[in-house]
């Protein structure tokens, strides 16, 4: 059945995005010492996420904020204030009213940013032909250090990232949910896909690519593949999120993802 635009459609898709990064940082923050300086607190059902060693913005957030408790809006910036660390909202329409935007305007914050949420029932993307050239498998446990390679050239990241990257994400190969996927054009490894489920829902958490390789239709395939893995797994919905007009927006719009929503961003003025 079709999911049409509604503010329970947009409960699903904002909960799947907190429910992958709530189980990514708790399992960051189990290793012994907790060495990421990983601290996760709610106000009311608002959850904010914070790393003293991993400054990057997706760490360090608020997410599932609501009209509904604008009462903590100073309780949460103190958090982050006693931590050193500049106060992030992530707002997703319907469940944030002019109230709310004009008291987070009133303590100097501003819409720094937006981000788009998309969804598709699984039986419904389009799973047309894989490129023959393409071949995607799923990241066996002995090939972190090689997932890591391909996440940092995708995204820009320095090579001195890779060991770090390749821990980081290792801790979640045997966590319930995780699937993570490589894909190769003419055998090479060339890009890289992860999905998390949980109960009827697929989030796409992450996807990149080598730049050589790029404009191949790897990520399509990978796409393609997550939501297939999902379907079989008794998805009726997969989610993922992109910045507007990115390739990436291109890419779930082709194979049948369509927009849920525009998340803002509002950040602290300097």
């Amino acid at each position: 059945m079709m999911h049409l635009p509604s503010e329970q459609l947009v409960h699903e898709i904002e909960s799947s995005e907190i429910q992958y990064m709530l189980d990514r940082m708790t399992a960051i923050q189990s290793k012994a010492g907790n060495p990421e300086g990983i601290e996760m607190k709610h106000f009311g059902s608002t959850l904010c996420l914070y790393s003293e060693r991993m400054p990057w913005a997706m760490f360090n957030t608020v997410k599932g904020m609501s009209s509904a408790d604008a009462e903590y809006i100073d309780d949460i910036i103190a958090f982050y204030e006693a931590r050193g660390r500049a106060v992030q909202f992530e707002l997703v329409p319907s469940r944030a009213d002019h109230k709310l935007l004009k008291q987070l305007a009133k303590r100097g914050l501003y819409q720094s940013g937006f981000h788009n949420s998309l969804y598709v029932d699984s039986l419904q993307a389009d799973m047309a032909h894989i490129p023959n050239s393409i071949t995607i498998q799923e990241l066996q446990e002995d090939e972190f250090q090689l997932y890591a390679a391909i996440h940092c050239k995708g995204t820009g990241l320095p090579d001195n990232g890779v060991p770090y990257i390749a821990a980081n994400n290792e801790i979640m190969y045997h966590r319930p949910g995780w699937k993570y996927f490589l894909a190769y054009d003419d055998q090479v490894p060339a890009a890289v896909g992860v999905m998390f489920i949980q109960g009827a829902v697929a989030s796409l958490t992450f996807a990149a690519t080598l730049p050589e390789y790029r404009g191949r239709g790897l990520q399509q395939a990978l796409l393609k593949r997550r939501i297939w893995e999902a379907m079989e797994r008794g998805c009726r919905l997969v989610v993922g999120q992109c910045a507007y007009l990115s390739q990436s927006h291109r890419n779930m719009e082709r194979v049948g993802m369509k927009l849920g929503y525009i998340r803002t961003t509002w950040s602290k003025q300097d």
